[in-house]
């Protein structure tokens, strides 16, 4: 049992030393989740991907709406007609974007009452350190459900922007079967 038990341990080390996201669940002292990955591309690059529609849609969905500005929108329209993202509440040109993010239907009080996402980048030269914190959580099972689901997608999504810059704009018609 104890051999199964340290197997089973060191595959998930594995599995999540070879994820180029960096998940940290904080508990302590104000609860958020955070998450970082390494882009390789220069900060400019990464915040036309992040501030423009035309950029958003290479990376996140076909016909994402970013309004850069401050109550503007920034959103992700996926298939089936559910969409994702929040409104800017502030930015700081090619340094930061903060939005009042709107959580997936399945959890509607938390989509209702909102979290803030801020998205910093961080200059490394050729690559840019992106990292995104997610904070005002409340205490709840649909908030604790709605935590754990939005650390594996943000990890999803991060992933997404740097694939974005390793393979080139994605091809929604071969992702999805769907065009812009």
């Amino acid at each position: 049992m104890k051999i199964l038990f340290l197997f089973a341990m060191m595959t998930a080390s594995t599995a999540l030393a070879q994820s180029p996201v960096k998940v940290i669940k904080q508990s302590q002292p104000e609860k958020a989740l955070i998450l970082e990955v390494l882009v390789p591309a220069t900060t400019s690059e990464v915040w036309r991907a992040f501030s423009t529609s035309e950029g958003l849609s290479t990376w996140l969905t076909p016909n994402a709406v970013v309004d850069l500005q401050t109550g503007g929108e920034w959103t992700a329209h996926y298939p089936g007609g559910k969409t994702g993202g929040g409104n800017i509440l502030t930015f700081i040109r090619e340094k930061e974007m903060v939005l009042a993010a709107i959580a997936p239907e399945q959890f509607p009080t938390v989509r209702r009452e909102r979290t803030t996402v801020k998205f910093q980048l961080v200059d490394e030269g050729k690559s840019t350190l992106v990292r995104l914190t997610q904070t005002g959580w409340k205490p709840g099972e649909e908030w604790d459900r709605a935590y754990d689901y939005l650390a594996k997608g943000n990890a999803e999504l991060l992933e997404a922007l740097r694939r974005r810059f390793i393979e080139g704009p994605i091809d929604w018609v071969k992702e999805w079967g769907i065009s812009k």
